[in-house]
């Protein structure tokens, strides 16, 4: 389930996006009647379309940031705890000067043999 203040975030992107897509189209009635050429007006319209797909492209970046925004809020970040020492879940590569352990980490005995 989301959180409220991704939906909250959400609402506002979607809110902004139509606002913009209002704007967009007011721009477009105002420049055809203006237009004194076929060509003008499907020039206005083809601008209307553009700035369209930019406000939805806008508004597809602030969701997917606000979804990161929420994950990254539920991982600890490399010095951000109250003790300093949390790593990040997965880290891919230890901090420098840390041994890594030579031996196998699958949690059983190394020492099974198979029956005969």
């Amino acid at each position: 389930m989301h959180s409220a203040k991704q939906r909250a975030a959400d609402a506002a992107a979607v809110a902004k996006e139509h606002a913009e897509i209002f704007k967009a189209q007011a721009e477009e009635k105002a420049e055809k009647a203006v237009a004194r050429t076929k060509e003008e007006r499907e020039i206005a319209h083809e601008i209307r379309k553009a700035k369209e797909a930019e406000a939805k492209m806008k508004m597809h970046e602030s969701k997917a940031q606000h979804a990161e925004e929420k994950l990254l809020g539920k991982h600890h970040v490399v010095g951000g705890g109250l003790h300093g020492h949390h790593e990040p879940v997965g880290a891919a590569f230890p901090p420098t000067g840390v041994a890594t352990p030579a031996y196998p980490l699958g949690g059983g005995p190394t020492h099974w043999t198979t029956p005969k």
